[in-house]
């Protein structure tokens, strides 16, 4: 009884009434698959998008008002629709995009299962208006009466939706307000529109003209889909191996985001979520961005269409790929490779540069941009003949093609990527040997076992070289401000660098690439530091001295509350001992040896670098600023410290001048 009334509890189903199994009319078996393709206006407004590039449209303009609820109206110049066939487009899995299982499992359109229109006619009316090339006329068909008519329209189709959901009152009451919804379907255009930058695109809400997005190439549309912040702030990528490409513009970790809004992912130019893919990209940038914040990105990945399942979600977001280990290696290592660029070396420093890398822009685009076209280049036969597993072996043995690969020809293809970081490239396991005023046996020279590079004569003869070509990116060292900054002048004006931020990032690159070759140098100190322990510290050094060693570090125990530090690594000989023995103590501590080892072996590398690297206030000569500025330049990520700063700046002439009003 509920307040005197008793209590109408629904029927259980083995209490229902037997029903006779039937086949459900084809109206409500529309609506019910209208439920998986037409959640929102905006799954609206993606597929009618995707249907008008199809037909190989060249301007596209897409109109909404009420959100979408009211009206939704996609324009296009493509191939159009025949009258004989304005039936079919309505009705349910009729296509011209496949015929046949060989077809479905080699799709290299954005549809392809005939579902969309009719989904939408039957939560909506739908009116379609479409002319042939050669027809005389346009010709109309409305979902509501199935009548064809003729029409005035240009070559092309423009298909409106009218009172979305109308007939389905229930499921219109679960949509959002109707300045959410517009903003959901103005970022389903922003997705379809950023993966075909050769087609223009124009959308309208209500009333007035939101976007013009002008044909371009795909770098500008890419930018714009960033924002402004990383116009100058941002990398390009380009990578080929096999069957696979991949291109796009990658945001510096220094200008990062709390939110994961501006990572955009495409598949032979659909967008999708992968999180698989997404775990690479993120792997990717864990060493340059620490903490809850999300990078921004922009990538394209072309796969030949036998290699990947787009038919396993009913929105067509999620794909499957036939080798996934494969895919996730090459994705990873192009965009670690890319984001590693040596400070100077990219198309933009740790921060924002006020000019940009012009020849390297160009270089960037990718040719020849189409994913059926694409053929393997390590085996003549045809990549649907590839058994899953052996896609990772024809990468390994793909030439390397133009632009940025990170790959040498003939190398195997890396395994158990994402478990580990990969070795550094080969470069010097040095650093500048920063000594104190006074330090008369060290001055002028570099010892062997910290010199990534000798100075040489670029360095000795200062800051006005003429040879401008032959200037190195970070230009020479002119003073020191506030113990803190290195000022340096190179062929653009002033560079400013965070000396203890850039050292850091030096001294942590060459630990990560001598731990991954299990060959730490290790410096014996002349005289042991002590330091005062309690029990818990005492014991993990007398349980965990394999893997302190692994580290570069010998400690012994003198009592049970004294631990003497007798060797450190070779790159930290000169760092704050003691405070990286506590550190390396209280990782292996909380996390364990083998755990701390393996999944936080670089915060556990930056700890110990953070303690090395030169500290404030600390006085350096020129030639020792020049070394550093030298090897930062052939320091992979060094634009950024371990932690996502920036770690140097570059002033360009003309922002100079604008300071000191010249040329006015």
């Amino acid at each position: 009884m509920l307040h005197g009334r008793p209590y109408n509890r629904r029927m259980p189903a083995s209490h229902a009434p037997a029903r006779p199994i039937a086949l459900l009319p084809d109206r409500l078996v529309s609506q019910i698959a209208a439920g998986e393709v037409v959640e929102r206006p905006a799954s609206v407004v993606r597929e009618l998008l995707e249907n008008a590039i199809d037909a190989g449209a060249r301007r596209i303009s897409l109109r909404i008002e009420d959100g979408g609820m009211r009206r939704i109206v996609v324009v296009d110049d493509g191939r159009g629709i025949a009258p004989g066939e304005l039936a079919l487009a309505l009705t349910r899995h009729a296509t011209s995009k496949i015929a046949s299982l060989e077809e479905l499992e080699r799709v290299g359109t954005l549809g392809f299962r005939g579902e969309a229109l009719a989904s939408v006619a039957s939560v909506a009316q739908v009116r379609i208006t479409s002319r042939t090339a050669g027809a005389p006329s346009a010709s109309r068909i409305d979902s509501a009466t199935g009548e064809i008519a003729p029409a005035a329209g240009a070559v092309g189709t423009s298909v409106e939706v009218l009172d979305l959901y109308s007939q389905t009152p229930a499921r219109r009451k679960f949509l959002k307000s109707a300045a959410t919804e517009a903003a959901h379907c103005v970022e389903a255009f922003r997705r379809v529109s950023l993966a075909h930058e050769a087609i223009e695109f124009e959308l309208q809400v209500d009333e007035r003209r939101a976007e013009r997005l002008a044909a371009a190439d795909w770098r500008a549309r890419a930018l714009d889909a960033l924002g402004d912040e990383y116009a100058g702030a941002h990398r390009v990528v380009q990578a080929q191996a096999g069957p696979l490409r991949l291109w796009g513009v990658l945001g510096l970790p220094t200008v990062n985001r709390a939110r994961a809004d501006r990572q955009f992912l495409y598949v032979n130019g659909r967008f999708v979520r992968d999180r698989m893919l997404g775990h690479a990209l993120k792997q990717a940038y864990a060493d340059m961005m620490h903490g809850d914040r999300h990078a921004a990105w922009v990538l394209f990945v072309e796969i030949d269409p036998s290699l990947v399942d787009v038919n396993v979600h009913p929105a067509k977001i999620e794909v499957r790929f036939r080798d996934p280990a494969a895919l996730r290696s090459f994705v990873f290592h192009s965009v670690a490779d890319a984001l590693r660029a040596p400070a100077g070396a990219g198309s933009g420093s740790g921060a924002a540069r006020p000019h940009a890398d012009a020849a390297h822009a160009a270089a960037a685009r990718p040719p020849n941009r189409g994913g059926p076209s694409l053929t393997p280049q390590a085996s003549n036969r045809s990549l649907a003949f590839y058994a899953p597993g052996e896609i990772g072996a024809a990468l390994a043995g793909a030439a390397p093609g133009a632009g940025g690969e990170w790959w040498q020809s003939g190398a195997p293809w890396p395994r158990g990527v994402l478990a580990g970081e990969p070795a550094a490239p080969g470069w010097g396991s040095g650093g500048p040997t920063l000594r104190t005023p006074g330090d008369e046996e060290a001055a002028g020279r570099r010892s062997d076992e910290t010199t990534a590079q000798p100075l040489g004569d670029a360095a000795a003869a200062g800051p006005h070289r003429d040879d401008a070509a032959a200037e190195p990116p970070l230009g020479h060292a002119l003073a020191q401000l506030h113990g803190t900054w290195v000022l340096a002048q190179n062929r653009h004006g002033l560079v400013l660098v965070d000396m203890h931020a850039a050292h850091e990032r030096v001294v942590y690159e060459r630990m990560k690439a001598a731990l991954a070759r299990n060959s730490v140098p290790m410096q014996p100190l002349l005289v042991p530091a002590t330091f005062r322990a309690d029990p818990l510290e005492v014991r993990v050094v007398e349980d965990e001295a394999e893997a302190l060693r692994a580290l570069g570090l010998e400690l012994t125990v003198l009592s049970p509350t004294a631990i003497a530090v007798r060797a450190v690594p070779a790159a930290l000989a000169r760092g704050d001992v003691v405070g990286l023995a506590r550190s390396v103590l209280a990782e292996l501590q909380e996390h364990g040896a083998s755990r701390a080892l393996a999944e936080r072996r670089n915060a556990l590398l930056a700890t110990m670098a953070c303690h090395a690297a030169v500290r404030a206030n600390r006085r350096l000569s020129i030639d020792e600023m020049n070394a550093l500025l030298r090897d930062m330049e052939s320091t992979p990520g060094a634009d950024q410290c371990n932690h996502g700063r920036p770690t140097w700046v570059q002033l360009s002439m003309a922002e100079l001048d604008r300071w000191f009003l010249r040329g006015r």
